[in-house]
């Protein structure tokens, strides 16, 4: 698990896991602003942003993530703690993408150190406003998914019986969030150190390139602006669970059964919320009780949140008649013996887009057959194939969808490949399609079957699973051996004048990786023996990537560049080195046009 991994480097797990269990037992927290700008906290955001791959994408300054790598790491945190004490974000850079209903949604793309420092800020806030989010809010949240909610909903119409369903549409969320609102959410979170709060209403309303300075709205595109959205929502989350499933009653049930039936017998509402991000469902069990959650959510987002929701899109429905939408997916409660189940396929925007996709990138290899742009129709297939196996009804619509494309492809791929069944095709082919079925062969490569998918189903997503708790953590990742995590504290608190972050950051990583060995002999290294060698030099071209360094013994670097036999003679006779090490040694000198060391 990287993030944990990274955590681990930067000595952050345990302010995490501290933050996470202060804000369960209900504390608030008034010194928040020295954990984000803390030495750990920012070379952890570094790391984070940088491997992202929209921190290749400048801001409104022109700069990327490649002007960040090459200052040191003091410089690096000099800076962020010098703009953070008058923060002024710089202007956010505004782009357009085209949604699937041919309108256009904004992005607001903040420039890269203010990314850097919202990250800051989010890994700090995080641990927190998760320790208070509705356990059945999926979206842009750690280790949950579409697959989580489509789960969840799954579940709710086989064994619970709900067969109506409240879709409600937020009419432009992220553009009309409340500032003020927002800001008293996050106090009422216990984010109540006041000058972290008035660094996140600076974020919030950060000038926008050519449009001046909004008065609503999270930026979709900003790296804080997902959990505040949450944050914003999680009001709701938590009233609706109040309203039915929360609701105290006066005396404990033995079963979960029991409970129902006593609230059955007040005038509760009976109602289950499915939300990912700003798209959710309320699951009833009648129509009635449907229309009543329709128009209490209604007054709630427009009273509490001032928020309006769209009429023309935001409706009940039996799904027992008719198919509701959720995630690309289409739902819909069909019967099966004596019983009802829910029955999941592919909406048809997105079988549609599928098929303009798949037309685009055929035409593509007829274009240019090159294997590359054969691999990138195979991730396109297999991409599409892992969202969408969720659905029961998965292999009908696939087939359907290669079925209508058939001729296309076959008219346009038949002059530059070849149809066969595949003979000696790779693992990965084999793992996931039919050898007994023709395809096309274009470059050697042979191309995925867009038919070829077998349903997989959702797992409900289990809260114990959580990266912010000892137990949570150990069922994701295999925690680093405490030697080596001891031993990548001293290397982060050396002391290297002159280096860049990037290289400091990748050397970290490139220990870890190795498990404290050095990449030639294999033996263990404590933090003062390391050595990090650029396998090319930077006189040669050479630079600070992770794939250019190697992690070596001090004595075994010196070997590969020292030009004096007598200390090369020392050495080699002091480490006692073998004629295999030795040719390895070699092969490094001759990178950096040295002369091979020969045994005497």
């Amino acid at each position: 698990m990287p993030t944990l991994r990274y955590w681990d480097y930067y000595n952050m797990t345990e302010t995490f896991t501290e933050l996470y269990e202060k804000a369960q037992e209900g504390n608030s927290f008034s010194f928040l602003y020295n954990d984000i700008t803390s030495r750990e906290n920012i070379l952890l955001a570094y790391r984070t942003i940088k491997s992202n791959k929209g921190s290749n994408t400048p801001g409104t300054d022109g700069k990327t993530i490649s002007d960040i790598k090459e200052l040191s790491e003091d410089e690096l945190v000099l800076k962020v703690r010098t703009i953070l004490k008058s923060y002024h974000p710089k202007k956010v850079r505004r782009k357009w993408i085209e949604k699937d209903n041919g309108k256009r949604r904004p992005l607001g793309i903040p420039c890269i150190l203010d990314r850097i420092i919202q990250q800051c800020f989010k890994q700090v806030l995080e641990p927190i406003a998760e320790a208070h989010f509705y356990k059945h809010s999926y979206g842009f949240r750690p280790l949950r998914s579409a697959h989580h909610a489509m789960a969840r909903i799954q579940y709710l119409i086989n064994q619970a019986s709900l067969h109506f369903v409240v879709d409600i549409d937020i009419k432009s969320f992220f553009d009309n969030v409340n500032h003020t609102r927002l800001m008293k959410q996050l106090w009422n979170l216990g984010i109540q150190d006041r000058k972290v709060l008035a660094c996140i209403s600076k974020m919030i309303k950060a000038e926008i390139d050519g449009e001046g300075i909004p008065d609503r709205g999270t930026p979709q595109g900003g790296i804080l602006s997902p959990l505040l959205s949450n944050i914003v929502l999680n009001d709701l989350d938590q009233w609706i669970a109040d309203q039915w499933e929360f609701f105290p009653l006066h005396k404990p049930y033995k079963s979960k059964v029991g409970e129902r039936y006593a609230k059955k017998r007040t005038n509760l509402k009976e109602g289950y919320l499915v939300r990912y991000a700003d798209d959710f469902k309320i699951l009833c069990r009648d129509g009635k009780t449907a229309q009543k959650w329709y128009h209490a959510v209604r007054r709630y987002l427009k009273e509490r949140l001032t928020l309006d929701i769209s009429p023309e899109k935001s409706k009940i429905l039996n799904l027992r008649k008719r198919e509701s939408e959720f995630l690309g997916f289409t739902i819909r409660a069909n019967k099966k013996g004596k019983k009802r189940v829910a029955h999941t396929g592919v909406i048809q925007k997105k079988k549609k887009q599928i098929k303009q996709e798949a037309k685009r990138l055929i035409r593509r290899i007829k274009a240019s057959p090159t294997s590359q742009n054969v691999l990138r129709f195979n991730s396109f297939v297999l991409g599409t194939h892992n969202y969408f196996k969720r659905a029961t009804h998965v292999n009908p619509v696939f087939s359907r969808l290669a079925y209508d494309l058939k001729p296309f492809i076959y008219n346009r791929l038949q002059p530059v490949g070849k149809q066969e069944h595949p003979s000696n095709p790779p693992p990965l082919f084999k793992k996931f399609f039919s050898v007994n079925m023709k395809t096309f062969k274009v470059a050697e490569v042979y191309l995925f079957q867009l038919g070829i998918v077998k349903t997989v189903n959702s797992l409900n997503f289990s809260p114990k699973v959580t990266l912010y708790t000892e137990e949570g953590r150990k069922t994701l990742y295999k925690k680093l051996r405490s030697d080596i995590q001891k031993e990548i504290s001293k290397l982060m608190n050396s002391n290297l004048p002159n280096r860049s972050v990037e290289y400091t950051d990748n050397r970290i990583s490139r220990y870890s990786m190795k498990m404290g060995k050095c990449e030639i002999t294999g033996w263990d290294l404590q933090a003062f023996e390391v050595h990090c060698h650029h396998y090319l030099p930077k006189s040669l071209g050479g630079n600070d990537e992770f794939h250019n360094l190697r992690i070596l013994h001090q004595d075994i670097h010196r070997l590969i560049h020292l030009t004096d036999m007598k200390k090369i003679a020392s050495i080699l006779k002091k480490l006692n080195i073998s004629k295999p090490i030795l040719n390895k040694i070699n092969q490094y000198r001759k990178v950096c046009e040295q002369e091979n060391i020969v045994l005497s």
